[in-house]
């Protein structure tokens, strides 16, 4: 989909502060709104215990499957959220994101991305949580019976 849903800056806009855009153009249609994200394996353990890095990954995996699972991909991905329980963690989130992000979305255009600092997630082993809105093609959506 990613003809269909354009990333930019506007003119006269300030520069984004990171590998994120100001603004996603997305044509009418329908719309997933994906729960946030943790480190958790496949047998519901949390990963990279005390290593955000590891985490960070994770996350960006798991969200990766529950878009494939839906028959969409990172270029359907309209905006992120993103909540971190360290503020010393942001220089590992930008240098990891540097990393995932041209392989993810194929390109040097992402979505926007709002980035919180927050006292703790669900369990305190947590350190990132990432939720998504991502556009789904009237077919994918029928497909999964919406």
């Amino acid at each position: 989909m990613k003809d269909s849903i354009r990333y930019f800056n506007p003119p006269g806009a300030g520069p984004a502060q990171g590998l994120y855009s100001n603004v996603t153009l997305v044509p009418s249609g329908p719309t997933a709104h994906i729960a946030g994200q943790l480190a958790v394996g496949s047998a519901g353990e949390v990963v990279g215990r005390h290593d955000f890095d590891k985490q960070m990954r994770q996350v960006f995996s798991n969200l990766g499957d529950v878009l494939k699972g839906l028959g969409l991909g990172y270029n359907n991905v309209i905006k992120f959220t993103t909540y971190l329980v360290h503020s010393q963690d942001v220089e590992i989130f930008m240098r990891v994101r540097a990393e995932l992000f041209p392989q993810l979305f194929g390109g040097n255009a992402f979505p926007p991305n709002t980035l919180l600092m927050v006292d703790r997630l669900v369990k305190e082993d947590f350190l990132i949580e990432v939720e998504a809105v991502a556009y789904a093609s009237a077919e994918g959506a029928m497909r999964q019976g919406q």
